[in-house]
């Protein structure tokens, strides 16, 4: 069984870097739910924010979160333009300009601009 401290004697951070660095070790990502898992089991109570700031001075950058999480396998209508449901044509037009610029974010990056200007 862990030995539980009382909260007055643990470094809180210093816990939290600990875990971190041996879940980097074990090749998994630091997350924080699962170390304030880890450290509720051993009697230490940190706050999601703080393991977050202390996650995020040590190098380790929050994941970025998709902008259409919720319509994620969906096929969206376009805002403006033709109408209607995307064609393959549309695909073989878009897959044309990933390839111009390289990537898909740098693609995404260039759309989002344009629709900056055009507004």
């Amino acid at each position: 069984m862990v030995e539980k401290k009382p909260a007055k004697d643990v470094n809180k951070s210093a816990e939290i870097r600990r875990i971190a660095a041996a879940m980097k070790e074990k090749g998994e990502k630091p997350r924080p739910i699962v170390i304030i898992a880890q450290l509720k089991k051993q009697g230490v109570e940190v706050s999601s924010p703080q393991v977050s700031m202390v996650l995020k001075r040590m190098g380790f950058r929050p994941r970025k979160r998709r902008a259409a999480e919720a319509g994620a396998g969906k096929v969206q209508r376009p805002v403006g333009g033709r109408g209607g449901p995307i064609s393959v044509e549309d695909l073989i037009a878009a897959k044309r300009l990933v390839s111009h610029f390289g990537t898909a974010d740098r693609a995404l990056a260039a759309v989002a601009a344009l629709k900056r200007l055009e507004s």
